[in-house]
């Protein structure tokens, strides 16, 4: 049985920071609304799911974190819904716009230190896009199975990478996924015909963290070049988009 209300589950994902990158989100609205564009047509009846994401030629983690919120918001807020809980697995982006974002716009958009905000253009846009909306901002731990986390993970990663993820707008009755189960790790591999990363001996990318900048590499001596002789510096092999990703907003969540 799935809670009623508006929903939304985001992600974001980027290919290097900066590189490609991709969002995505799931939009479960209280309402009937009408199916349009390229996306799977299915019949409208009683609640309604709306998948969403895009993509970025050069971009961070971060800034895709914000505009699936963003795109998700205005999503809504043009079906007509005025009360939404949105599940993110982004610390930043919850901090940035329920605590940070406020002392920020009264200090002319600069940090305690002084320094400009990053983002100063989506935050503004965010506060925008809240003004109408009674918005209840929840922290979901990334890759833990909740399956409305881990399908706009699949759209965001799959748009950073280059490939058109089907999109599907239809009833919640015809929807294929129970977006708010938590699956046991066992079955996360495939989520009802969802392909999701999988583990491989191969490594995926490698990824580095020197003096607070994270960076993705292609190659160990690439990651090498970077690391070697730098105090502090921080480097892992990972085998998935999925695992690279959990990386970055773990180090990113300790700096």
């Amino acid at each position: 049985m799935s809670p009623k209300g508006t929903f939304i589950f985001t992600d974001g994902a980027s290919r290097g920071n900066p590189g490609p990158g991709g969002w995505g989100a799931v939009l479960v609205l209280s309402s009937s609304v009408s199916s349009s564009g390229s996306q799977e047509s299915c019949s409208t009846d009683q609640s309604q799911v709306i998948e969403i994401g895009g993509s970025s030629k050069q971009t961070t983690n971060n800034r895709m974190e914000l505009t699936a919120a963003l795109e998700a918001l205005r999503q809504v807020t043009e079906q007509g819904e005025t009360k939404v809980t949105v599940y993110t697995d982004s610390r930043y982006l919850i901090n940035g716009i329920t605590k940070w974002v406020h002392g920020w716009r009264r200090n002319d958009w600069r940090t305690k230190t002084g320094g400009q905000v990053l983002n100063r253009d989506l935050w503004e846009e965010l506060l925008a896009a809240t003004e109408s909306l009674s918005v209840d901002w929840r922290y979901v731990s990334g890759h833990t199975g909740v399956v409305g986390n881990e399908r706009a993970d699949q759209i965001a990663t799959a748009w950073a990478d280059g490939r058109d993820p089907e999109l599907r707008n239809c009833s919640l009755s015809k929807y294929p996924l129970n977006l708010f189960e938590t699956q046991s790790a066992e079955s996360r591999s495939t989520t009802n015909g969802f392909r999701s990363s999988r583990r491989s001996g191969r490594p995926y990318s490698y990824v580095s963290l020197v003096d607070g900048e994270i960076e993705t590499h292609n190659s160990w001596p690439d990651c090498q070049a970077r690391v070697h002789g730098v105090k502090g510096a921080k480097f892992k092999k990972v085998f998935s988009s999925q695992e690279e990703q959990e990386l970055i907003k773990k180090w990113q969540g300790e700096n």
